[in-house]
């Protein structure tokens, strides 16, 4: 797919993203993806398992919130059908599914979660939210320098993947029941900025340039 064909599909959304996200994705780490198209794959399909995880923990814990318990629901299915596309182009393609160690993403994000309701939960719909437009945001700049199968693959994917983030934010804003929620979006920000840009060990979805 063409970068023109790409900027035609959620233009909106995109752009929503990219105000919303602190910073691009280093033009090294799509090097990254481009050097290991296997592990982008594994780790794609773990990162697919671990947010349809995410929203199940969610529905088990809040069980009084029904938008949430809904968004959750539905965002869970999606994710899980995901996974299921990606393992069938790991089958295709021969990519052996074997383990891989966890980024430092997700776990430095939720460093900075406080410990108690309501908090806990804004901080983690916050995160939540960051996590799925930087997955949108990567699916998107890697698109145009993938085969034409994963290209239209990660394309087909940005606009789950920003409805994900709107929901996820959507309903951070809601808990918080008017209460401003700027200061801990910056905060979170300045975190996903450091582990996006700063150099990493492992090449991973979600990691820093290696």
């Amino acid at each position: 797919m063409t970068a023109v064909a790409l900027k035609s599909v959620d233009s909106d959304v995109l752009a929503e993203i990219q105000g919303f996200l602190p910073c691009a994705t280093p033009d090294r780490w799509i090097e990254n993806a481009l050097e290991h198209p296997a592990l982008m794959l594994i780790d794609h399909a773990n990162c697919e398992k671990k947010a349809a995880s995410t929203a199940i923990s969610l529905i088990n814990r809040y069980t009084n919130n029904f938008e949430l318990l809904n968004k959750m629901s539905r965002l869970a299915r999606e994710e899980m059908r995901h996974f299921e596309q990606v393992i069938a182009l790991m089958k295709r393609r021969r990519v052996t599914y074997t383990h891989v160690s966890a980024s430092r993403y997700a776990a430095g994000l939720r460093e900075l979660a406080r410990r108690d309701d309501p908090g806990k939960l804004i901080d983690v719909l916050v995160i939540g939210a960051f996590i799925e437009a930087r997955s949108c945001e990567r699916f998107a700049r890697l698109a145009p320098h993938l085969d034409a199968e994963l290209a239209e693959f990660y394309t087909s994917l940005l606009k789950s993947e920003g409805r994900h983030y709107q929901d996820y934010l959507g309903l951070a804003i809601k808990v918080a029941s008017g209460d401003c929620i700027d200061g801990r979006i910056a905060l979170f920000a300045e975190r996903e900025q450091r582990l996006i840009e700063a150099p990493d060990t492992e090449f991973r979805f979600h990691s820093g340039p290696v």
